[in-house]
């Protein structure tokens, strides 16, 4: 059966692509990457002979028949997207043309740039009383947004929340942020997570906009809000010593 892999490459370490994403990239004979979105280190694994395509120059028709052509030869092809293909990979309109066309397709999933900016600021999104919910999500720009997911209405959950692809608007970000947080909540923008760029501003909703705009951020940056980047005293009950579960014994 001809196979395409979707392949998630991670947030830019060339360490962080998972084993098996690893492995079929070295068997591929090709690969179709998403630019400047992967690190070229991840590229200098491919076998001699490997054809490489950058998906940044081509269009949906392009990179689809490129697929389409080498699948359907017997050969081995990978589709090397950033972090994790599942989020705001554009893959629906890529498995369509391939299944038109015959063509079967695997996803294999990688770490999200979401992950790694949580590492690169050191908290964890999910505390108790604080914050149990993850929000991803983008500001609307020449991708619309439904109305009922705009960012305003999503702030005012008052979860830890992931802004992707929205650096550029930083203002209208902000804007919109405050329907629902405090002018003291939080913020963390991260560029470039896990790269040796990588880049931490720390702030508030107060602040924020004229430290990334003084930092002159403009792509490749994650803006993380909510109270969990600040110093909360709640802690979970899994490794409270009082605490009963099906594999320990509470202590009094």
């Amino acid at each position: 059966m001809n196979i395409v892999y979707f392949v998630g490459a991670g947030p830019g370490d060339p360490e962080l692509i998972t084993l098996k994403g690893d492995c079929l990239l070295r068997e591929a004979d090709l690969v179709v990457y998403a630019g400047s979105l992967v690190n070229e280190e991840i590229l200098g694994r491919v076998k001699e002979g490997c054809a490489l395509y950058d998906s940044a120059e081509m269009d949906l028709q392009e990179i689809c028949a490129k697929m389409i052509e080498y699948a359907g030869d017997g050969k081995k092809v990978v589709r090397l997207h950033s972090g994790d293909p599942s989020i705001y990979g554009a893959l629906r309109e890529q498995m369509e043309l391939l299944e038109a066309a015959g063509i079967s397709y695997r996803m294999v999933p990688g770490v999200s740039s979401f992950a790694a900016a949580a590492a690169a600021v050191g908290k964890e999104y999910t505390l108790p009383e604080i914050s149990q919910t993850i929000i991803l999500t983008r500001l609307a720009g020449r991708t619309p947004v439904p109305q009922k997911q705009a960012l305003g209405s999503l702030a005012g959950h008052g979860a830890s929340m992931a802004i992707f692809l929205s650096i550029a608007m930083i203002d209208k970000v902000v804007d919109e942020l405050r329907e629902g947080y405090s002018d003291n909540t939080p913020v963390a923008v991260v560029y470039k997570a896990s790269w040796p760029q990588e880049m931490v501003i720390e702030g508030t909703i107060a602040d924020i906009a004229e430290k990334v705009k003084a930092a002159n951020l403009k792509l490749s940056a994650l803006i993380l809000v909510g109270p969990f980047l600040g110093d909360p005293i709640s802690r979970s009950k899994l490794y409270d010593a009082s605490f009963t579960h099906g594999c320990r014994e509470g202590k009094d």
